[in-house]
């Protein structure tokens, strides 16, 4: 029976609902099967990849490690560099290969983050690349540079192609149609596969799009290629190694020619310049008015001083000063939606070695530093010996180090594998030096002595060399000898000792010690005394048996202040001898502290723990029996290092060097002093530096290459055959300071009888002490005597010498005085005659006195006339031959005379005549002054004749006209009832 439409309605719509909530499910599942798990999202960098122990010698705290991605995945690097040790903040590159810098690709897939804690002073770089791609896969390399320092690590990053999914599988990708559950129940939904398939292929396409392993950017440059050369440089700056494939790719693409609506000329696809010089990129608009901007690496390009743009006419300029490394990047031109692209190459010139290696001789165990200085700072350099090159990985022997454009090779305790051909090599240099280290001399101090023994006594042969850490071997007649239960071979400190007990007939023979590694052996000849048994008992007179000469009764024995000292001294007598041991003239009886004595049978010891000084002096040895004495005498002598240096004083100072001088110690540590060791320092610093290495014999050096106006201190240590004395007192500070230069310009510019006057001007090079003054000297022609002309310095560039011998020929010059002292003379190239120079006298009279002066009544009168005239001249003025009055002022100085008159009136008015005289010689000059007031008013007016509205007046002049012509005349009228004049 059939269902009704309601309820079939109703079914169909619960089946919909079913249908779409397991097609929901199957999505939601899907999505989280493609979600990564939460805690790998979470996960940071340093989660993933733990950072690496510190190292010591390096800036990184955190290396970037080496990954393995899908293709097509994201994937960040970290690295963390310790900002303690650096003083600015890092310049940080990440470089594909040895070379390709990924700087020029910032903005496409490669971007580059950078942060700073302030608190941990670390700072943390990341590169992030987006989908990677196959081409991506190889070794990169991070650089990290400050100042002085620069470290580098390497990663690798790995890419893995992608898995076949279940969505590539076509039968997956069925769908069945119809109401029947089930996976093969329904018909097969064809049209839904050819969607999906159209889906796929678009993915697919774009995919391809995205791993494309060239940059889309790489193709506007190829186009404009013309030399074959330029693609593998293309190439290589991009970092592509299939250049076949490349080239096959560009000639498939058709290239269809664009004429471009705004470049009528575009970039050129490179350019190169040398480093420090300016390049230009030139562009040629099609309109002036369009839009321009420039960028490089993708960043807008500002107007500096360093980038420069300029526009003729439609050209457009950007011009870059001074081009350094970094501006090597890619530049692009853009106007509106076209863009224009080049690449600069910036050219680093060679670097140069400007200073070379030393060969060095030195000792085993010595500091050896080899010093170069090249042409540039930061500039890298290669360390080389016989040959084979010097790596960090031999950090713990070498050290390396830089200072500026100076790099140094260290080797703190330098062995004869050291000895070698060590090469510094740059880019355009190299240097190459010689080190020689050789064993230190080896000092005997005690030789070995011959002995005589008897049969069944001990032998013991002893020597004592300088080095307490030599080794050696005893020989006897050639033949090594080995220890054994009689023989027994002792090394304790600088003392080798062969003893033989129970010595035999076949011991005897000749004995040598010869030290490990040096042409030196010591030799000594043991006797072996036969002894006949007699039946009849006799007694044996005392006899000293001394080992360290037995030659002759006084020996000498030299100790070393400190050491220790044990003098063993067989005896032999019967009965047993008394022995009795005396220090000078004084018994030394002592058998306890520091200095005592040891007796044994046939044996008295001398033994002294740490030598002294006052141990020094002439031991006797006294033994005594009833048969007879015997006596030696030993002379302890204690050698030490010297005392220190006394009298260390600087004696004079230059522009950049230092005379030091000092006296020898008063105690040569009873050796003589075979020289002195100098070092300095800058005041307030606690770095010394040794000025010679080798040892100087003088009691006076020069020290150089010192910087002016900076304080130095120095101290001499003295030097024997034991050591290096301690410092001596550090001299007072004192600054290398050079005198000036002379002074310029010395001239004449004044002489009388008695006095002449100097002038000059500061010297050309004055130096960081500074100018004190000026100090004036003068002799007389023939002479060699200078005479001060004054005891304290002046400070200004002139001087006038007084009290001089009238009628002398005398020579002057100028010595500028600093705090180094005084500078070479100035002196004048001609004698000067000291005599008044007689000058003609003449009044130069100023224009306005030349023709008649006027003044009104009441004003003052001030004229000033200027004459010459040497020696001073007498002036007189005169009024008609008259004096002047007495409210007429005259002042007269060396150079002009002044005419005062406070007040005018009119009998000042007339002509003035002025004389100025020397010794018979005149000069005379006149002048008119007319002092002028109103004139009165006109005499005998009268009015002649009237008519209509005109009057005809007459007059005559006045009577006082105020000393001045009548100009002319002012005639009024006025109202007779008002008497007001128009």
């Amino acid at each position: 029976m059939p269902e009704p439409p309601k309820a079939a309605a109703k079914k169909e719509a619960k089946k919909e609902e079913k249908k779409e909530k397991k097609e929901e499910k199957k999505e939601e599942k899907q999505g989280e099967e493609e979600k990564p798990p939460k805690d790998s999202k979470d996960d940071s960098p340093d989660d993933i990849h733990p950072p690496e122990p510190r190292d010591p010698d390096g800036l990184f705290l955190s290396k970037p490690q080496s990954v393995l991605v899908d293709s097509g995945k994201d994937v960040t690097v970290v690295a963390r560099v310790d900002g303690a040790q650096l003083a600015t903040k890092p310049a940080v590159k990440w470089f594909k290969g040895k070379w390709l810098e990924l700087g020029i690709k910032s903005g496409t897939r490669f971007q580059f983050k950078e942060a700073f804690d302030k608190e941990s002073k670390v700072y943390t770089f990341e590169l992030h690349i987006s989908k990677v791609a196959i081409s991506d896969r190889g070794d990169y390399r991070c650089e990290v540079a400050d100042k002085d320092k620069k470290d580098s690590c390497s990663f690798n990053i790995d890419v893995e192609a992608p898995r076949p999914n279940d969505k590539d599988n076509v039968l997956q990708a069925f769908k069945r149609t119809g109401e029947a559950k089930g996976d093969m129940a329904g018909e097969l939904d064809f049209s839904g596969l050819l969607k999906k398939r159209e889906v796929q292929v678009e993915e697919k396409k774009k995919k391809k799009d995205e791993d494309d392993p060239f940059p889309p950017e790489i193709w506007e440059l190829l186009k404009g290629v013309t030399k074959k050369s330029e693609y593998e440089r293309i190439a290589f700056q991009y970092g592509i190694t299939d250049l076949r494939g490349m080239l096959k790719r560009l000639k498939k693409i058709k290239v269809e020619p664009k004429k471009s609506e705004a470049f009528v000329r575009k970039l050129d696809p490179a350019y190169q310049v040398d480093k420090g010089n300016k390049i230009k990129l030139v562009v040629e608009l099609s309109d002036p008015d369009l839009p321009l901007k420039w960028y490089k690496n993708g960043q807008l390009i500002k107007p500096s001083t360093k980038y420069v743009f300029e526009n003729v006419g439609l050209k457009r300029i950007l011009t870059i000063h001074k081009c350094s490394l970094a501006d090597d990047a890619a530049y692009e031109c853009r106007v509106n939606d076209e863009k224009s692209f080049t690449e600069v190459f910036v050219k680093e010139p060679p670097v140069t070695v400007m200073k070379g290696l030393d060969d060095q001789q030195v000792f085993v165990g010595d500091r050896v530093v080899l010093e170069a200085e090249v042409s540039e700072e930061g500039a890298q350099v290669m360390w080389m010996k016989d040959g084979v090159e010097l790596t960090r990985e031999e950090a713990f022997k070498y050290r390396f180090k830089k200072d500026g454009k100076k790099h140094y090779l260290i080797i703190n305790e330098a062995t004869k594998e050291d000895t070698g051909r060590y090469k510094v090599m740059t880019n355009g240099g190299e240097s190459e030096a010689e080190v020689i280290v050789e064993e230190k001399k080896l000092e005997v101090l005690q030789d070995i002595a011959d002995l005589t023994v008897k049969a069944a006594e001990q032998a013991v042969f002893k020597c004592e060399v300088s080095d307490e850490k030599v080794t050696g071997k005893w020989y006897k007649n050639g033949v090594e000898v080995r220890p054994s239960k009689r023989i027994h071979i002792s090394h304790t400190g600088r003392c080798h000792k062969l003893v033989i007990d129970d010595v035999r007939p076949e011991d005897e023979g000749d004995y040598t010690f010869i030290p490990d590694g040096y042409a030196l052996s010591l030799s000594a000849k043991l006797n072996f005394l036969e002894i006949k048994v007699e039946y009849v008992p006799k007694q044996e007179p005392p006899k000293i048996h001394l080992d360290c000469s037995g030659k002759t009764a006084e020996n000498t024995i030299v100790v070393v202040a400190g050491n220790k000292l044990r003098l063993d001294v067989p005896i032999s007598g019967e009965p047993a001898p008394t022995v009795t041991w005396t220090k000078g003239d004084e018994v030394f009886a002592e058998k306890e502290g520091r200095a005592h004595i040891e007796e044994e049978k046939e044996l008295s010891s001398f033994v002294i723990e740490s030598a002294e000084r006052g141990d020094e002096a002439r031991y006797t040895i006294k033994v005594t029996n009833p048969v007879g004495e015997d006596s030696a005498v030993l002379f302890i002598k204690v050698v030490d290092v010297p005392d220190p240096p006394e009298a260390v004083r600087i004696t004079s100072v230059g522009e950049d060097w230092a005379v030091l001088a000092w006296e020898p110690p008063k105690y040569d540590g009873g050796q003589p002093v075979t020289g002195y060791l100098i070092e300095r320092k800058k005041k307030g610093s606690m770095r010394w530096m040794k000025v010679n290495f080798e040892v100087y014999a003088g009691t006076s050096y020069e020290s150089t290459k010192m910087i002016e106006g900076v304080l130095y201190e120095m101290r001499v240590f003295a030097v024997n055959a034991i050591g290096i004395s301690q410092p001596s007192h550090n001299t007072q500070p004192f600054m290398p300071i050079a005198p000036t230069s002379e002074p310029t310009h010395l001239t004449l510019e004044d002489v009388t009888d008695t006095t002449a006057t100097l002038k000059w001007r500061p010297p050309e090079r004055v130096g960081a002490g500074g100018i004190d003054g000026y100090l004036v000297e003068y002799c007389r022609e023939g002479s060699d005597e200078w005479i001060p002309a004054n005891t304290e310095p002046v400070e200004r560039c002139g001087f006038t010498v007084k009290g001089l011998p009238t009628g002398e020929k005398l020579l002057f010059r100028v010595i500028g005085v600093n705090i180094a002292g005084k500078s070479p003379p100035a002196t004048l190239v001609q004698p000067v005659t000291i005599r008044e120079i007689v000058e003609s006298p003449k009044i130069r009279l100023p224009r306005q006195l030349r023709e008649t002066y006027v003044r009104k009544v009441g004003e003052p009168v001030n004229l000033v006339i200027p004459f010459q005239g040497k020696p001073r001249p007498q002036v007189t003025w005169s009024k008609e031959g008259q004096p002047l009055g007495p409210d007429v002022n005259i002042r007269t100085s060396e150079l002009d005379t002044i005419f005062f008159i406070r007040a005018a009136a009119r009998h000042h008015s007339g002509p003035y005549e002025l004389s100025v005289r020397i010794e018979g010689m005149e000069d005379r000059a006149s002048l008119r002054l007319r002092v002028v007031e109103r004139p009165g008013p006109p005499q005998a007016v009268v009015v002649k004749e009237v008519w209509g509205s005109n009057a005809l007046v007459e007059w005559e002049p006045p009577k006082d006209d105020g000393n001045s012509e009548i100009t002319g005349y002012c005639v009024q009228k006025a109202d007779k009832k008002t008497m007001a004049s128009p």
